[in-house]
Parts: structure tokens; sequence; C-alpha cells
């Protein structure tokens, strides 16, 4: 698991505002997905989905004024069992996260 919590954006409603120079992009295994990071502190940004090609998965921590504590919980994939992989048997949702803010 990357850890981050992933929203959905259509490619075309994702514009990064700074930092394009400073993105590095990996591909593997079948090549489709485009994974994206910092060149400087390593932090994931987004990725162009292998699931839905359309879409980009996007680092909740990297959009101005939102964090994991907006959403009610947040479904853990396996990282496994791709949902295109073909496998009707496993499901690849593993849990799922509920952040809260701590009284401090």
């Amino acid at each position: 698991m990357r850890g981050a919590v992933a929203v959905s954006a259509k490619l075309a409603d994702l514009e990064i505002l700074e930092g394009r120079d400073n993105l590095s992009m990996y591909q593997f295994n079948t090549g489709q997905a485009k994974h994206y990071f910092c060149k400087t502190c390593g932090i994931y940004t987004h990725h162009q989905r292998r699931s839905r090609p359309g879409e980009f998965g996007v680092n909740l921590a990297c959009i101005s004024k939102m964090s994991p504590f907006d959403l009610p919980e947040v479904p853990v994939l396996n990282g496994r069992d791709h949902p295109r992989d073909g496998n009707p048997h496993r499901n690849p949702v593993y849990g799922t996260l509920i952040f809260r803010r701590s009284d401090s």
C-alpha cells in the first residue's frame, strides 16, 4: 500500500498550478498507468489509472484546503488484486480507514 488517500479526477479536470517541471513519472508492468512523484521530496502526487484510463487518482494531501479528515471514511485497497485483472472472486477492498482529529 502506498499510504496516500487518492481521490478521482477526470484527465481534463486536473490542473497542476506549479511544479510541473519538478515531477517525475514512471510506469511498470502493463505500462498503462502513469505514476507521478515530486523529484525533490518524493511525494506521490497523482497517477493516470489503469482501471479507468480517463481518470487520475490524485493524492489528497496535494490539494489545497483538503484533508483526509474531510472524508467520512476511506476504502483501503489490498494492492494486489487490480479490478482489471479479472478475478471476480477477490475483493480488492481490504478495509476502511476513518480519520479523526485528536482533541489536542
